[in-house]
């Protein structure tokens, strides 16, 4: 019972002094509400950073410099890395382009053309991607030159010159779907990586019995100048990076723009902790030197309390059962008071961010992390307070009789 009983003074002390109790619950609110304020805009604005990294698979592509000879062997090889989430060959940007015409514009419009396949991290909200000889995905910017939308028939067309004679030829397509605008800014056809194939076969002269296009048989092995490659996420870019360098392929990457973003949340993060930490200490230290001053102003009760029966760790736990009352009410205010500052900020912001984002924001734990450390930092400070009680001596509650 005298477990019960020590919670129960302590709580109607705590409550008797209110002045007392309150001076502490607002010099720690103090201090832990700006914390929670400057931790949450570092959230805020480097973490939305770090998610528009994360979210652009832009930010993820790894480009080829140049041209270069690749098989199909060398890159099935590359895309059993786990650090790999796409890759698909490029045929040469001569031959990477088609003409399109529908039947909504006269005009015949040139575009690119870009391999693809399923699992494509720049048509990953689509549902459907291009597939075989007829399917293509189009970039928002070619579907709006050609007023087309999903599901439409288009014509598309190719020149070459063979045996010296300038030849065209025709094929019927389909919109399978269309890219977002962020996917691709230019116009552009999402093809297959057969048809993306067909056409350079075609230019160079060879036959596509595929399409029914004549030409001269190839014998040659294929291999291809280029490729789209993805990590699997940004934090495998520079590994990626420098497994390609080794092997003698100059590629460009944002590796430079994603360390940059890093750096900042490592630089703030080692700020905050350092100001966290300062801001505790100092919290700790005042919280122990009053509960000290106050067990020394209490002395004479404490006293009579171990007269009738309490031990020393009842008593011992008299400031701290105070301190975790401190720490919870304190938490409780500062938690108020980030949310007043969080939404305040948030809204004189909104204007300036994307759908969704915003300039201050916790998650839930990392409540939890700052209950944790207030409280913990709370009754290490009530630690000494109680080692001070454990020390007063029965006598003394005598003497004072």
């Amino acid at each position: 019972m005298r477990p019960f009983k020590t919670l129960r003074l302590a709580t109607r002390d705590y409550l008797h002094e209110w002045q007392m109790s309150g001076c502490f619950i607002l010099a720690l609110a103090s201090v832990l509400g700006p914390m929670l304020v400057l931790f949450g805009l570092k959230f805020g604005i480097v973490g939305g950073m770090i998610d528009q990294l994360v979210q652009d698979p832009r930010n993820r592509e790894i480009m080829p410099v140049g041209s270069g000879k690749f098989s199909a062997e060398w890159m099935t090889e590359l895309r059993k890395r786990s650090d790999v989430e796409f890759i698909v060959p490029r045929t040469r940007s001569i031959a990477a382009t088609i003409q399109l015409k529908s039947s909504n514009r006269s005009n015949i419009i040139s575009m690119e053309v870009i391999p693809s396949e399923a699992g494509d991290p720049l048509l990953s909200a689509l549902a459907n991607g291009p597939d075989g000889l007829e399917s293509i995905v189009l970039s928002k910017s070619a579907a709006a030159k050609l007023k087309v939308g999903v599901g439409d028939e288009i014509s598309g067309s190719l020149v070459r010159r063979f045996k010296e004679r300038k030849e065209r030829a025709h094929l019927d397509l389909r919109v399978a779907a269309i890219a977002p605008a962020d996917a691709f800014p230019r116009e552009a056809a999402f093809t297959s990586v057969k048809l993306a194939e067909a056409l350079e076969d075609y230019r160079d002269g060879h036959a596509v019995p595929m399409l029914g296009w004549k030409g001269s048989v190839g014998t040659k092995a294929r291999s291809y100048p280029g490729f789209r490659l993805y990590a699997a996420s940004i934090y495998d870019v520079a590994n990626l990076h420098d497994g390609l360098v080794d092997l003698g392929i100059d590629v460009r990457t944002r590796a430079a723009d994603i360390e940059l973003v890093q750096r900042m949340d490592r630089n703030l993060s080692m700020v905050f902790w350092a100001i966290a930490i300062i801001g505790l200490v100092g919290f700790s230290l005042s919280l122990g030197a009053s509960l000290w001053a106050n067990v020394d102003r209490k002395s004479k009760e404490l006293s009579v309390l171990r007269l009738v029966g309490f031990r020393t760790g009842d008593i011992m736990w008299f400031p701290m059962i105070q301190a975790i009352y401190t720490a919870l009410f304190g938490w409780g205010l500062a938690a108020a008071i980030y949310h007043a500052a969080s939404l305040t900020i948030n809204d004189m912001l909104a204007s300036q961010m994307n759908v969704g984002q915003q300039v201050c924001d916790l998650l839930p734990i990392h409540y939890m992390i700052a209950l944790g450390l207030t409280a913990g930092s709370s009754i290490i400070a009530a630690a000494l307070a109680g080692l001070r009680s454990a020390k007063i001596e029965p006598s003394e509650g005598l003497r004072e009789i």
